[in-house]
């Protein structure tokens, strides 16, 4: 049980839905701000404004899966049109040095303001228990995408996989199961042996120029620059790109469009296509962590 650790929560989306009733449900005392809009208040939660009294009374701050930007501003879907919630370093500087912040991934702005503050933080995304299972939601929104913006089944379709980490390992999974010609882009010698294993047709992400012209889909987990003019210039015009790395993505989207070719920025497809089930990995890792926090401290007293 959460009983006596008091979790803030600030902003957000239907994940943090998830992640506030679990919390409730193991009796920690939860304030929620920024979700004056919805119709179901959740229960057992207490609605707050920000402020540094809230925040330092916080042992754990849970801030949405893009944290906040580099000024400090978090998305909060649910607040008032003309509210904006803004983590200021001033603010920062109240929370407890024992508090916890939780984000899915963090800029340097909220890296740095705990740097300042000593507060530890911990950053969801980079955690295998929800990356791996978020890579799920994440391949079958990419699937759902392809069907929706093509005229041809994924079937027999040449598709190739860029990276084979975490999400790059379920994409091609999930395209073999459903029959297309799977290749996977892999930047290492030893990937080779591993992605042949599985089936799959592998090449080092260097030759990409050699495999984009018999694409019909790319779906690209690589967070730079691989999809380039000098790639896109070898591809099929009605070839379909998907990119899935954080924003910018790898892909020069300004010449895809020259092209002709379509090419989708699409990070965060579970908070979009699976928002429930995203949510419940994200409360499933905090919860996770916490517990094993209030364990530890147990086992020292």
């Amino acid at each position: 049980m959460l009983t006596g650790v008091r979790i803030v929560v600030l902003g957000g989306d239907a994940r943090q839905l998830e992640v506030i009733h679990r919390c409730v449900e193991l009796d920690a005392s939860v304030s929620i701000v920024g979700f004056d809009t919805l119709e179901h208040f959740p229960e057992g939660a207490v609605k707050e404004t920000l402020s540094d009294q809230l925040l330092s009374t916080a042992d754990v701050l849970i801030l949405p899966v893009v944290g906040c930007d580099d000024s400090g501003n978090i998305q909060a879907k649910y607040a008032d049109s003309d509210t904006t919630i803004t983590l200021t370093a001033k603010l920062a500087a109240e929370l407890p040095e024992h508090c916890t912040i939780f984000t899915g991934m963090a800029k340097p702005y909220l890296k740095e303001i705990c740097k300042q503050n000593r507060i530890r933080l911990i950053e969801l995304l980079d955690r295998d228990d929800v990356a791996i299972h978020n890579s799920i939601p994440t391949a079958e929104g990419a699937i759902m995408l392809a069907i929706q913006q093509t005229d041809f089944t994924i079937h027999n379709s040449v598709a190739l996989v860029l990276g084979l980490g975490r999400t790059g390992f379920t994409m091609a999974k999930t395209l073999q199961g459903l029959g297309a010609d799977v290749r996977v882009a892999v930047r290492r010698e030893e990937d080779i042996a591993r992605a042949s294993v599985m089936g799959l047709k592998p090449f080092l992400t260097r030759d990409l120029e050699k495999h984009a012209g018999q694409a019909d889909l790319i779906f690209n987990t690589i967070p730079s620059m691989i999809i380039t003019a000098q790639i896109l210039s070898k591809m099929k015009s009605k070839s379909f790109i998907i990119d899935l790395a954080s924003a910018p993505g790898g892909t020069d989207f300004r010449y895809a469009e020259k092209r002709g070719i379509q090419a989708m920025l699409a990070p965060g497809l579970p908070g979009i296509v699976a928002p429930k089930t995203a949510g419940v990995i994200i409360a499933n890792s905090i919860v996770k962590l916490l517990l094993g926090e209030q364990n530890d401290r147990g086992n020292k007293q």
